[in-house]
């Protein structure tokens, strides 16, 4: 059981979490955010929660999408929702047999490593199995927002289930009831000039 306290980050998922599921878009006008994904993002960067995105983009491997065109729907995610603090990415196959394809932990490793954060310390958001597991893999704190898409085993075998985005942040920031110190994070220009961490 996880203790009740505020979260040293909360990693998203992507697809089907922080913006509607089109799978292999390379189109940044097909982008879509789910609903609650902007006022979410808000109210955590408001309590000062960095907030990154931990994404399977198995398209590049299939040659369905470009790495450019799979930046271009990035670049517009942000436009839409505002900067993240880190982007995790994995742009392999499940063939190919890396360890940073969800469910293996290393998306949520890294992000939490860009951030100088324990990976204990982070939530991952999302919206299959795989991210709950990556979760587990990693020692984060797993909470599910089903979608329609969503196995019923899935949301079973959830560690957390929450009923959409902003009853995530509601969890979250409930839990982060303590004051923060003066000066315990500052603002990191840093996260963001090492642009998206991709493998």
């Amino acid at each position: 059981m996880f203790e009740k306290r505020r979260p040293g980050a909360v990693l998203f998922d992507r697809d089907g979490t922080l913006i509607r599921d089109v799978p292999y878009n390379g189109d940044p006008n097909r982008v879509e955010p789910m609903p609650g994904a902007l006022e979410a993002l808000a109210r955590l960067r408001r309590a000062d929660v960095p907030v990154a995105v931990v994404t399977n983009q198995s398209g590049v491997a299939k040659g369905l999408v470009s790495p450019d065109e799979m930046d271009q729907v990035n670049a517009r995610v942000e436009e839409l929702l505002g900067p993240f603090d880190a982007w995790a990415i994995c742009v392999h196959d499940d063939a190919d047999g890396c360890t940073c394809r969800k469910p293996a932990p290393g998306l949520v490793i890294r992000a939490a490593a860009v951030l100088d954060v324990s990976p204990r310390d982070c939530v991952v958001v999302g919206d299959i199995g795989r991210d709950m597991e990556a979760a587990r893999a990693a020692g984060a704190r797993g909470i599910l927002v089903p979608t329609e898409l969503t196995r019923p085993e899935e949301i079973e075998q959830a560690p957390e289930v929450a009923d959409d985005l902003t009853d995530v942040v509601d969890r979250v920031l409930t839990d982060a009831e303590d004051p923060v110190p003066a000066g315990a994070r500052i603002s990191a220009p840093w996260a963001r000039a090492m642009g998206w961490s991709r493998w």
